[in-house]
């Protein structure tokens, strides 16, 4: 499987740019190159799990046995940061330029999702295109569903791309040859290709949820977010159309009981949610539409390096004396980002302002449960201290880092090694609770706010939330609902510039950079590094970079 995904990152010149052209123009003899391994279905099965490693790499830090690296913390809190949902304050720099829209086209993380989206795009042409040489099938079925797959992962890859960086050069064959004259493909362009991707995975992937392995893909993940697509393209009736079929399909329910390994333990439903193996159709979830799979000890699963989401979002509460590390309270924190005031609340500490937050006093997302807000010494060795209550304070949580209220959905710690620095739990990537959120985001484009209050009300039923009116339905009252949902799952970047929102909601709740921020905010820029390689022809760089 390395040596697949090794072919497919050195398939394609835009990822290897700094590479020389003797490496480029290798003639390929290893018994698993693709001209060997491409064979069979089970060759393609092999290309297929390749895919996927990529794909649970787009949150791998440092490497180790994962298929991709971007070799440093927290990626994926680069697309949280600069928006209107949290802060990073004295982070370990990784984040810093992109919080404080300070970035350079030499940034680590604009050089490695860059590289990381197009390694995807080449491992997934590649089966494109040696399934249509393949005549050696298992099942007259099985050339293309892997085309299925192949071009899930190729639409999945360019959505990232669009969102970060606008237009970009759209590729979807397999370069042997050297090249320096790449051109950039105009965003509407690409986003065309990725809905026609989308509508054939949608058509031919598998039907039936309880059909496939844990994390395969069925043709629900490809109608969510072909949904999310159409309204990237303010196509709002597509978009409800692609959303629909998901909910109709009834393959698929909002979690409304307890349920899973610790559903006699107190908590609520949305925290069952988040606990460990609760995550899968076979651990009793009907609401998630695609998982990663990233599971402890397991071959193909999670490293720990490969999803260090966890650690950004716990407060590094270990180092206040009286506390030691505990896998009920999220294991190692390293704050690396900290929630905003004004969504979250102040509840429950000892800051002066009162701060009320966006939750209704009987939402369940703001029980004890789903937010920490209540923290105890839990070191028994200070004994003047243990099981006293210590207090949340301006200090702790914007200086110190060291304790904030905190996401216990992002709670993982294991009793064997509380040192950890990766989440081994498997990642809920699309949830039916979502779909509701893209529905009625489809019914506001179309100017219908009773269905699109509706559609939220569905999600806000299972949270036990005050319901909302037709009439209160705006889309800065979907937004909010969103982070209520959604926050840390989602692609909070991606979401506020798809709905157009970015710059007045951080003019809204981002004092930091609400005097700073304007249109060239809106995408990263170019990686250097390709406007370098790049010598037959100007590859303009986005406005406002240098």
């Amino acid at each position: 499987m390395k040596n697949i995904i090794k072919t497919g990152l050195a398939a394609i010149l835009i990822v290897t740019a700094t590479g020389c052209e003797d490496f480029l123009k290798e003639d390929l003899k290893n018994q698993l190159s693709p001209n060997n391994t491409f064979t069979s279905t089970y060759g393609f099965e092999v290309g297929s799990a390749g895919l996927y490693a990529l794909t649970r790499a787009e949150y791998n830090t440092w490497g180790e046995d994962d298929a991709y690296m971007h070799g440093n913390a927290c990626p994926y809190e680069a697309l949280h940061v600069a928006t209107d949902i949290v802060e990073a304050i004295n982070s370990d720099g990784s984040l810093t330029n992109f919080a404080n829209l300070t970035l350079t086209a030499e940034e680590r993380f604009v050089g490695s999702y860059w590289n990381w989206a197009y390694s995807l795009i080449a491992s997934a042409n590649e089966i494109l295109i040696f399934s249509e040489k393949n005549t050696n099938w298992d099942s007259p079925s099985d050339k293309v569903r892997f085309q299925a797959e192949a071009r899930f992962f190729r639409a999945y890859a360019y959505r990232t791309l669009i969102y970060l960086y606008g237009d970009v050069p759209y590729v979807e064959t397999i370069l042997y040859d050297f090249q320096l004259n790449f051109t950039r493909t105009p965003k509407a362009e690409v986003l065309e290709h990725i809905i026609d991707d989308l509508d054939f995975a949608s058509k031919n992937l598998p039907e039936n949820p309880d059909n496939v392995k844990d994390g395969k893909l069925t043709r629900w993940a490809a109608y969510h977010l072909l949904s999310e697509m159409y309204l990237f393209q303010k196509e709002y009736v597509l978009a409800e159309k692609a959303a629909l079929e998901v909910i109709d399909s009834k393959y698929f329910e909002l979690m409304k009981t307890r349920y899973g390994v610790n559903k006699s333990k107190p908590g609520d439903v949305f925290s069952d949610l988040f606990i460990e193996n609760n995550q899968n159709r076979k651990g009793g979830n009907k609401e998630s539409v695609w998982v990663l799979q990233l599971e402890f000890n397991t071959i193909g699963g999670g490293t720990n390096s490969t999803d260090w989401t966890r650690r950004a979002w716990i407060p590094n509460y270990s180092g206040i004396t009286g506390f030691v590390l505990a896998d009920s309270l999220g294991g190692r924190g390293i704050a690396q980002i900290i929630p905003m005031k004004w969504w979250i609340g102040t509840k429950g500490t000892n800051l002066t302002d009162d701060i009320a937050g966006i939750y209704d006093g009987t939402d369940i997302r703001n029980s004890n449960y789903n937010i920490k807000r209540n923290w105890y010494y839990n070191n028994p060795a200070q004994t003047a201290l243990y099981g006293k209550k210590c207090n949340i304070t301006e200090q702790t949580w914007f200086s110190t880092k060291q304790l904030f209220p905190a996401l216990t959905k992002f709670f993982y710690g294991r009793s064997e090694n509380l040192s950890l620095s990766g989440s081994y739990r498997d990642r809920m990537k699309f949830r039916l609770s979502e779909t509701y959120l893209l529905l009625a985001e489809a019914y506001l484009g179309q100017g219908d706010t009773q269905k699109a209050a509706d559609a939220v009300n569905e999600v806000r039923k299972r949270a036990g939330a005050k319901q909302v009116n037709a009439v209160d339905m705006t889309m800065d009252y979907l937004l909010d609902e969103r982070i209520r949902e959604l926050v840390g799952e989602e692609s909070r970047r991606f979401t506020l510039v798809r709905t157009g929102t970015l710059i007045e909601r951080v003019k809204a709740h981002n004092s930091t950079i609400k005097d700073k921020i304007s249109e060239r905010d809106l995408l990263w820029p170019i990686p250097q590094s390709i406007i370098d390689s790049n010598r037959d022809i100007v590859f303009p760089q986005n406005p406002g970079y240098k």
